[in-house]
């Protein structure tokens, strides 16, 4: 019986409008992997629903570590700070090693773990956003001081950026760099230490896009496209392709031309333009929409709590979610560079969506926080 009772408990404070949109956005997704990727699974491994079934494996797993990060209190996160932030750090150099890390695509970003191919650069998204919310909220007394309320944090940041950066992986890099500096903002930064740091950053960013070929190849083909048809354009071109045949309602699930070997990543960074193809402009609209529910959702739980920690924490994984999502919303539309990054919730890939979940089911426990903070009994 109290086990039942302590079950109904937390069934009563869920905030069932985000957890419902997180849901939402994942059986959408898994959706659309099968769509997409059908006919890659044929040709490739003779069975269709090959990434939708691998999509739907990692969905299992992510839903289980989404309900403990909705019921573990997010305070917890204090004590466990330090060695998640240790053990993610040593995971990022354990990639590095040949015969531990996995190479694809030019790329040493990922590991076995057992039967399991993971990528701790998306642990570490969050992981740094639970060490940047627990240090700052600690140091609100003296935030002002540079050298004593500011840098250290930052000394464990650029170490985490180097290391991801040398995977390669600078989209993944500059998405953390952007979340924490959010956090380290709201945490009460000042203008003046603010402007150095910026300033420091995007001179960091520029240095690294710019002198690898690569990288400024992609820079300079997603400004002209149709310049670079033939080679580093020819992604953006079929992605515009995808999306002006689309229209509003789309030509129906399934109906996409451009997944049929046309635009390579349809299934992951570029998932986007096959669903404006096959749903149109309200398909946009809808994951667009829950994009912008999950943020006004947070928006009251940083208006509602009262704990600095909390308060930042909210900040962070929502930010990190929104800019993840800007990012490969950005690169499909031609607005930003290519950077491979997936659209949360949505695109394949088994680690972005374990730890897109885990970030959801934090924010689920602190919007819960805030109606258990209500029902404390007021002392006269």
């Amino acid at each position: 019986m109290k086990v039942m009772s302590l079950i109904l408990s937390h069934l009563k404070k869920i905030d069932y409008i985000l957890a419902g949109t997180i849901v939402c956005l994942c059986f959408f997704g898994l959706l659309m992997v099968y769509s997409a990727s059908y006919p890659l699974g044929e040709i490739k491994y003779g069975q269709g629903s090959y990434f939708f079934m691998k999509q739907w494996q990692w969905l299992l797993i992510g839903f289980f570590f989404f309900i403990a990060a909705a019921l573990v209190p997010y305070q917890a996160y204090r004590k466990w700070i330090r060695w998640l932030v240790m053990l993610s750090l040593l995971c990022l150099l354990l990639v590095l090693f040949p015969g531990i890390g996995v190479v694809k695509n030019n790329s040493q970003r990922w590991i076995h773990l057992g039967s399991l191919i993971i990528q701790p650069s998306e642990a570490v998204k969050l992981v740094m956003i639970i060490y940047f919310a627990y240090v700052y909220a600690r140091k609100q007394a003296y935030i002002t001081s540079f050298k004593k309320g500011v840098l250290p944090p930052l000394l464990l940041l650029s170490l985490a950026f180097l290391l991801i950066l040398k995977q390669p992986d600078l989209g993944t890099a500059v998405s953390i760099l952007l979340s924490c500096g959010i956090v380290l903002l709201c945490a009460g930064l000042k203008t003046r230490h603010l402007i150095l740091l910026g300033s420091t950053a995007a001179a960091g960013i520029t240095f690294f896009a710019v002198t690898a070929p690569y990288r400024l190849k992609r820079i300079t083909s997603f400004r002209d496209p149709f310049m670079y048809e033939d080679g580093d354009g020819y992604q953006l071109i079929h992605s515009y392709l995808a999306m002006d045949s689309g229209g509003l309602t789309g030509n129906g699930l399934g109906g996409s031309i451009q997944k049929l070997g046309f635009l390579p990543e349809a299934h992951t960074d570029f998932i986007m333009a096959i669903i404006s193809e096959e749903l149109g402009i309200m398909g946009l609209l809808f994951v667009m929409g829950a994009y912008l529910l999950i943020m006004y959702r947070a928006y009251r739980i940083v208006q509602g709590l009262q704990d600095p920690f909390g308060k930042l924490l909210t900040i962070g994984l929502t930010f990190q979610i929104m800019i993840q999502a800007a990012f490969n919303l950005g690169a499909v539309f031609g607005l930003l560079p290519i950077t491979g990054i997936p659209l949360p919730f949505i695109s394949y890939g088994g680690s972005s969506l374990v730890f897109m979940m885990i970030s959801a089911g934090i924010l689920v426990n602190l919007s819960s926080s805030i109606k258990r903070h209500r029902h404390v009994p007021q002392v006269k």
